[in-house]
Formats: structure tokens, sequence, C-alpha cells
């Protein structure tokens, strides 16, 4: 059994609600935090927030999404982490603030051309570019909710890493991603990290729209780590 530890991007902890159950249907233990607002908070108190919750389980999968690749590879300089996935992820160069990242990477201009690409408005639409594949009742209750504030100084807080944690690290991008479009990906994945994404079928949100199918890929990740 292996201890699943779920940081969410911008948003809110709910992200992982559908995948959650799939994770511990198969006999794994699962954290989930939710990661503070208060503007002070930034990089360090998300790291904080997480190994808090991790205690001291053993086991770790770290597996961050979005805006919570600046979190996850803090977490595996910590503590002992067996594997880190990267999920339609940010990844972040030392120094890098996430503020900057956007037009570092060309993140922006990216998304405006795909969405040129695929004749849909260049303009960001949270539904839209978010939840375009993701099951009404829960766009529903997403859209509904109030939104969690983002911490202040996450967005300016330089990445303190020197270099990639010593940690084997997966990347698992959406092909129908929106949001950050699945050949931009390739390109950032291949220039900061120097490896070949994976890839599956869905959007920015797979934890909510294909949870049984991300599930099966995380279950794969961990089957390939074990047999060296």
């Amino acid at each position: 059994m292996a201890t699943y530890v779920l940081i969410h991007g911008a948003g809110d902890a709910s992200y992982w609600q559908r995948l959650v159950p799939e994770l511990r249907g198969r006999g794994h233990d699962v954290v989930a935090p939710e990661l503070p607002s208060d503007d002070d908070a930034g990089l360090a108190g998300y790291t904080d927030t997480v190994l808090s919750a991790i205690g001291d389980r053993t086991d770790l999968v770290v597996v961050a999404q979005s805006l919570g690749g600046f979190t996850g590879p803090l977490v595996c300089d910590r503590v002992p982490v067996r594997l880190l996935v990267m999920l339609c992820a940010m990844v972040p160069t030392p120094g890098e603030t996430a503020g900057d990242w956007w037009g570092n990477t060309g993140s922006d201009q990216a998304r405006r051309e795909q969405a040129v690409r695929d004749g849909r408005s260049p303009e960001f639409d949270v539904v839209e570019t978010f939840f375009h594949d993701v099951p009404p009742e829960i766009v529903a209750e997403a859209t509904a909710r109030e939104p969690r504030n983002e911490s202040a100084s996450m967005w300016t807080d330089p990445w303190p890493l020197q270099a990639w944690p010593d940690v084997p690290t997966r990347f698992l991008l959406g092909r129908d991603d929106r949001f950050f479009p699945a050949s931009f990906l390739r390109r950032v994945v291949r220039d900061r990290l120097g490896i070949v994404p994976d890839e599956m079928d869905g959007g920015h949100c797979p934890a909510l729209s294909r949870p049984k199918d991300l599930a099966d890929r995380l279950e794969a990740y961990l089957l390939e780590e074990s047999a060296g």
C-alpha cells in the first residue's frame, strides 16, 4: 500500500473528490490537503501544509496538479518520496516565480493560439477552458462554490531549489487540455525536465473528468517503479 499525496492547483482540494475514492478503493492511503489562502503563506506555507498532512506516513507518491507543480518538488526535497507525478502541471526553474512562469513559457499565447485552431474564442472562460469535459453536476458544484483565494506571495516567491529533486519523475498531460495545450507542455517538459511526457485523453482536470483512467495511470506508474 502506498500513500498518494495529492497537491491541488489554483482552486481547492475538492479537485480530487472523484480520484480519492478510486485510489482508496485500490487499497491505498490518500492525503489531499487544503492549501492555505493567507497572503503570507507562499511556497513555504504550501509545502509545510502538505508535510503536516503527510505526518509520519511513508511510501509516498506525490501527485502535483497545475500550479501544484511549484509545490510538489519542494515536498520531495524535504521527505523521502517514491515517485513524483506532475499532472498537467507548471514546471518551475530555479529562482522563477509562479507569476513570471506564464510569460517565461509563453503559456497564454499557446492557449490563445490553440483556441483559434480549435475554432473557439481565444478569451479565457473558466467552464470552456477548465471544465469542458467534466460531468455537468460536478461543474455546477465547482462554479457554485465560493472560490478559494490563492496566497498572494505564492505568485511572487522565487522557486528555491537549485535543481530538480533526486526523485523519479513522470509527467502526465491531457491531450485535450485547453489551458496548457499538449503541444505547449511537450515543449516545456522537454526543455525543463529533459523527459518525454506521457499523455491521456481529457482536458486540464482529469481527476474530475476521468478519475478511473487517471487512477489506472497512477497505478501503472507505481507498478513500473516497483519493478525497477
